[in-house]
């Protein structure tokens, strides 16, 4: 299917508003956690970058990122990445990502960085094994309750995804297709079954109790020092995180 999806950026009203429209059939948002069309606009002139993907005059997805500056190193912030149900598992997320980097590459940026649910497994594996992302920072409740049933009632915990452009990583993971071993020595393992325990509140507490481990486990990780370098997916459809002690010098502070 995604052989005739055009990726490209919005840039008219109307397209801003189909964005608005498509975060409320992915997340189920109520209106008070839509990100409403002003900012799609606002992104779009002052430096962001708001792309979508077309199916004919149709948006299947969009990526949104504003711009940042942490420490004197600017950066862009990609806040939301969604695709309709119906084109998922066709890879539009990675062609949207694909597309944010060249794109950002173009205008001088060597960071772009992102929020995600530890929990989400499908969406772990792309940011780490298929982009080539790294994680070395935990946020505890980042947004606050959520009124999306996606999240189930947990608190919105978040890693925070540094994907380092120029970096021998990233470079090696496009020209490849694969990403460069690297040594690890510790796994934050996701088991498959937390949508369905998130999903019923007879058995939430196996979900919140994951949750709660992983975020201890996170905390402490990165306190000693390690990055999220790698994932697993076993058959089951289980996921770990893969962490160690990552040896490429990118820092704010490095260009």
């Amino acid at each position: 299917m995604d052989k005739n999806i055009i990726i490209r950026h919005c840039d008219t009203n109307e397209e801003f508003q189909q964005c608005v429209d498509l975060q409320k059939a992915v997340w189920k948002f109520e209106d008070i956690d839509v990100v409403p069309k002003r900012l799609f606009v606002v992104a779009h002139k002052i430096g962001g970058q708001v792309i979508g993907a077309f199916d004919g005059g149709r948006l299947a997805g969009f990526a949104l990122s504003v711009p940042g500056s942490r420490n004197g190193h600017p950066y862009l912030h990609s806040h939301m990445l969604a695709v309709l149900e119906e084109y998922r598992n066709y890879g539009l997320g990675r062609r949207m990502k694909l597309a944010q980097r060249d794109d950002a590459i173009v205008r001088g940026f060597d960071l772009i960085e992102w929020t995600f649910d530890p929990l989400e497994i499908k969406n772990a594996y792309l940011n780490i094994e298929r982009l080539g992302a790294i994680a070395r920072r935990y946020t505890i409740n980042q947004y606050g309750m959520s009124s999306s049933p996606l999240q189930g009632g947990l608190p919105t915990d978040r890693l925070v995804a540094e994907w380092w452009l120029n970096s021998s990583r990233v470079n090696t993971l496009m020209d490849s297709g694969k990403l460069t071993a690297a040594k690890t020595d510790l796994r934050i393992e996701v088991p498959a079954e937390i949508y369905e325990w998130k999903a019923d509140p007879a058995s939430r507490e196996k979900a919140e109790d994951i949750q709660s481990g992983n975020r201890e486990a996170f905390l402490t990780a990165f306190a000693e020092g390690k990055s999220v370098l790698g994932y697993e997916r076993d058959e089951k459809g289980s996921g770990a995180f893969l962490l160690g002690n990552w040896d490429e010098n990118w820092s704010y502070a490095s260009r």
